[in-house]
């Protein structure tokens, strides 16, 4: 019962986290022109649409249950179903490319604050649970893990088309060709233990805001 708590407290944010990231892409989208993700009802948070098998639920949930049996803490990943974007739509197109490729992390960080608020709302009135105390610092975790890997500098990531859109045009190009190796690219990072190295100052940042809220 415990590892099913567990699995709960974290599904919870995980599965909001990753609604509203993929949502906020589509959002974005459409303020600068495209409206292809709106027209294929992806600029929602109803999870349903943006649920990917293996990157909403059997990666997520492999890690968490081995963060749960093995006693350790690890890197919670996971993903939807990328948003669809029709760059030829946007206008101006680099700052329209970089704005959407911003909100997903942006979305995530301004989700963990809101659980920040509604952790320091229930511990000022007395509402505070052990149930909701889990919940809560689950919910600043949980965003701020995906906000860090997102914002990796690697395509196809968010922070890939952050650093394609600030480069000049022929070295973001050659950026770009490393999209057909990113996957490989990305194993390669999380097995070294370069990404948790690289997501380890938003941990930290986010455990002392943690700290900051309930004392």
């Amino acid at each position: 019962m415990h590892q099913i708590y567990d699995i709960v407290v974290y599904a919870i944010p995980l599965i909001f986290a990753i609604t509203m990231h993929e949502s906020a892409h589509g959002w974005m989208a459409t303020r600068y022109g495209d409206n292809t993700a709106s027209m294929l009802g992806r600029v929602t948070l109803n999870p349903i649409p943006h649920i990917d098998l293996i990157g909403t639920i059997i990666v997520p949930g492999i890690l968490l249950l081995g963060s749960v049996f093995t006693g350790l803490g690890g890197v919670l990943l996971g993903w939807a179903k990328p948003v669809p974007v029709n760059s030829r739509n946007l206008h101006p197109f680099r700052q329209g490319m970089f704005m959407v490729a911003l909100a997903g992390p942006l979305s995530n960080l301004l989700q963990a604050l809101i659980w920040l608020l509604l952790l320091k709302i229930f511990l000022w009135t007395g509402l505070l649970t052990r149930s909701l105390l889990d919940l809560t610092m689950a919910g600043v975790m949980v965003n701020f893990y995906l906000m860090a890997f997102n914002l990796l500098p690697l395509p196809p990531l968010d922070g890939g088309r952050l650093v394609t859109m600030l480069l000049p045009f022929n070295a973001a190009v050659k950026f770009a060709e490393i999209e057909r190796y990113g996957m490989l690219i990305l194993v390669v990072l999380i097995v070294s233990g370069f990404l948790t190295y690289f997501m380890s100052p938003f941990v930290w940042v986010a455990r002392h805001l943690l700290t900051w809220a309930l004392f």
